[in-house]
């Protein structure tokens, strides 16, 4: 099983759009994405290496799972 790693935050906005969210906006380095049916935003940080704490808790929110985390992941790069 793959282990977590800090990625660019480009990266993980493009997982987050293949995930069918949407972006909604940007507040200085934070940028929030939406999607139908999830209660919170998902807030990315514009860094080139996000940490592994704030992608779990993007993934927890986002309900997804950490094979799909990984599956998305490849598919981006």
């Amino acid at each position: 099983m793959p282990k977590f790693a800090p990625v660019d935050w480009k990266t993980l906005d493009r997982v987050f759009l293949a995930a069918g969210f949407r972006f909604a906006r940007q507040e200085g380095s934070h940028r929030s994405y939406l999607k139908e049916g999830i209660a919170r935003p998902v807030v990315i940080l514009v860094y080139r290496e996000v940490p592994v704490f704030i992608i779990r808790n993007n993934l927890k929110t986002a309900g997804i799972s950490r094979d799909d985390y990984f599956r998305l992941l490849e598919q981006c790069r």
